[in-house]
């Protein structure tokens, strides 16, 4: 049987991603109230990775909503690619990473599917530090977080978050592809954080 709790963090969860998506700035907002749900859920399922994730969330997205409104110098800041030089470290820094939190996880916690864990855990990280930027490739960093979420979900008996997070991992396809012209189209945002149809 679904909780309370579980049903609430999806809801805000959920609004907060597809507002993403829509690069909308909204999602900040939301996305903190989802994580501190999402805290709570998993540090009483133990998956304490995801605990640390959900307190991570909360911090960057109190930067992210002053970075999407003021990060380029006092200005809205636009949609761009992340440079040659980001891409080629995120798989190296991602997977040393999460073996090494992993195996930590593993030593010295009961903590349930320590490396899958881990892994949801750092890059989540990383695609969230790509989206506080506003980079288009944040989105298949959530593609591929959400591909290893859905299982270790369900594994725990969550199986409303499972089934939202695969519904997260369509969008960040639809998101992946809406970006993308976003950036073509020299950055302008489809709606702006301070378009007042917006608000």
């Amino acid at each position: 049987m679904t909780e309370p709790l579980e049903i609430a963090a999806n809801v805000a969860t959920g609004i907060a991603i597809f507002l993403a998506g829509r690069n909308n700035v909204h999602t900040w907002w939301t996305g903190i109230v989802g994580c501190s749900l999402f805290a709570i859920l998993f540090y009483q399922t133990n998956l304490y990775a995801d605990v640390l994730l959900q307190v991570f969330f909360i911090a960057s997205s109190a930067l992210g909503w002053w970075q999407w409104l003021k990060g380029n110098h006092g200005k809205v800041l636009p949609v761009t690619n992340a440079s040659a030089r980001t891409l080629l470290l995120i798989a190296p820094i991602g997977l040393l990473t999460t073996a090494a939190y992993g195996a930590l996880l593993h030593y010295y916690t009961n903590a349930y599917a320590p490396f899958m864990d881990s892994a949801v855990l750092v890059f989540s990280i990383l695609a969230q530090l790509l989206l506080l930027q506003r980079r288009v490739e944040n989105w298949p960093l959530w593609v591929l977080v959400n591909s290893i979420a859905v299982p270790l979900y369900a594994s725990r008996g969550l199986y409303l978050t499972s089934i939202l997070y695969a519904c997260y991992w369509v969008n960040a396809l639809v998101s992946w592809h809406a970006w993308r012209k976003l950036a073509r189209a020299d950055g302008s945002p489809i709606l702006s954080a301070i378009d007042p149809s917006t608000t």
